[in-house]
């Protein structure tokens, strides 16, 4: 049986208010505003969009608590190793400007190991965390407010063929349920004496010993799939236009959602377009550094 995420009804949500496909639809035009932009005062504007619909979705922290701090700690190593490594920051600036130089006591092959702190970099890293914290937290919200029942009808709403939406709808759901087999199989193994904190030995060692659990999980993730493929035969899915059971309709405040996110898109469109919203980095620390 397929499992869906932890959803559930919840009062007073800003997201639960309006029609899903509008949701989804302003979170497009989100996503693709925020990537048009390397300018910290221009991804602020978007994480306080994220933070804010993150405190009125009604979703509590114990509920998030785990994929948001996975999410917030990704987010920062990400932007953290940037910085140490510069990579990705010299696509957007040409020149650095030094703030300070650490070298190590010692050498490796003739080689010193060296950190360079410059002020792009600082100011990269402040970016791209700001930039992939606002999309991650948009993110994150949509399987926790997106009711599970609605997921067909709602990729179709948007304009999505019947075969697409219903594999959108079956790829939701994949991850609970695989999150659920993996689970009641470890379980089982435990109680037939299976000791998974006991592996020790080589990378492929450990990859071995772990058959009694990822052979009998992929095994039955195969013969689910292949369950719902007789089925959807059986009902002769993909022979013409299918029916939903749910029927969405827009009320006047989507319509107003889904006009906001278009104007927010087109918006930023047009300040790329111009040059505007590029990396930038504050004129006073540029001339501090160059002093």
């Amino acid at each position: 049986m397929l499992v869906a995420w932890r959803y559930r009804k919840r009062d007073r949500s800003f997201i639960q208010s309006f029609d899903p496909r509008a949701w989804l639809i302003f979170y497009g035009c989100f996503l693709v505003s925020t990537l048009a932009f390397w300018d910290v005062r221009f991804l602020l504007f978007f994480g306080a969009i994220a933070l804010f619909v993150l405190l009125t979705s009604g979703v509590k922290w114990h509920e998030i608590r785990r994929a948001f701090l996975f999410i917030v700690g990704f987010v920062f190593i990400f932007a953290f190793f940037t910085f140490l490594t510069g990579r990705g920051g010299m696509e957007v600036y040409e020149q650095e400007h030094l703030i300070r130089r650490f070298e190590a006591s010692f050498s490796i092959f003739g080689w010193r190991p060296a950190l360079d702190v410059t002020v792009e970099r600082v100011f990269f890293g402040v970016s791209q965390f700001v930039r992939v914290f606002s999309i991650a937290i948009m993110t994150i919200l949509i399987p926790y407010s997106l009711n599970p029942a609605l997921y067909g009808v709602t990729f179709r709403g948007i304009g999505l063929p019947d075969k697409i939406a219903y594999a959108m709808d079956l790829t939701m759901r994949f991850i609970p349920t695989f999150s659920r087999d993996f689970q009641l199989t470890m379980d089982a193994q435990k109680a037939r004496g299976y000791e998974l904190e006991k592996i020790s030995g080589g990378l492929f060692a450990q990859v071995r010993k772990l058959g009694p659990l990822m052979v009998p999980v992929t095994i039955h993730a195969i013969i689910g799939s292949e369950d719902i493929i007789d089925a959807m035969d059986l009902r002769a899915f993909g022979i013409g236009p299918r029916t939903w059971l749910q029927n969405l309709v827009y009320q006047f405040k989507d319509r107003v959602l889904i006009g906001v996110g278009l104007a927010i898109l087109l918006f930023s469109l047009a300040l790329s377009t111009l040059g505007l919203g590029n990396f930038w980095v504050p004129p006073q620390l540029l001339a501090l550094a160059g002093g």
